[in-house]
């Protein structure tokens, strides 16, 4: 029985669109070069960013961070910002029973956001900076399983990515749902892995609640 869902955050609730927007203009590099980039990183299997030391060696993406923040510019999500299934998501998903979470690499500020955006919408909200564990880390989905109160064959992780969501999620004993969108499903989608891995491979959210009502009723 899956009785818990988990969600990661960039390109499975937030479209990242706009903040990947705003790096390139910090960077000083035109947004269709720096997507081109980012692309390129991830088809190599590269860490995503390996795309801003392309275009300044040595950045360190933390006191970037800082930097932009003491210039009024720090990173920003909103609700403007959700993809348009997340709501009635998890509206349907909370109102069939199931425990909800959001567990992904974010920071502090992020996490911030997160619990203003959600803060009615779902029980537990943690991330990589709350936890000292960043994604794939075995140590990050170790947390996962340590917060929500079911087994760990209960809890549907869902992301975007093979390498940082379905892989290690499944290592730690969880169901897994790949979303289709952003560049990272978008490179990966037709892989063996994404093909074989995940317990559903959906292309909007809306799809998980049917998908774990017929889970759970197999008698899994």
């Amino acid at each position: 029985m899956i009785r818990a869902v988990v969600f990661d955050v960039g390109e499975c609730l937030v479209d990242e669109t706009r903040e990947y927007g705003t790096w390139a203009d910090w960077l000083g590099v035109p947004r269709h070069t720096f997507a081109a980039m980012f692309g390129a990183v991830i088809t190599q299997g590269l860490d995503y960013r390996e795309v801003f030391e392309a275009f300044r060696p040595g950045f360190d993406l933390n006191s970037e961070r800082e930097a932009r923040a003491a210039a009024g510019q720090p990173e920003h999500f909103g609700e403007e910002d959700l993809y348009a299934d997340v709501r009635d998501s998890l509206k349907a998903l909370r109102g069939d029973g199931h425990w909800l979470g959001i567990a992904g690499n974010q920071t502090v500020r992020a996490g911030r956001i997160l619990r203003e955006l959600f803060t009615q919408d779902v029980d537990l909200i943690g991330t990589s900076d709350d936890w000292g564990a960043s994604k794939p880390d075995p140590a990050f989905f170790h947390r996962v399983t340590e917060v929500v109160p079911v087994a760990p064959s209960e809890i549907l992780y869902v992301g975007d990515r093979v390498d940082n969501d379905l892989r290690p999620a499944v290592a730690a004993g969880m169901q897994t749902a790949l979303v289709h969108r952003g560049p990272w499903a978008t490179i990966q989608w037709n892989s063996p892995e994404a093909r074989e891995l995940p317990t559903f491979r959906i292309e909007s959210l809306l799809e998980l609640l049917p998908l774990v009502r017929n889970f759970n009723g197999r008698g899994h």
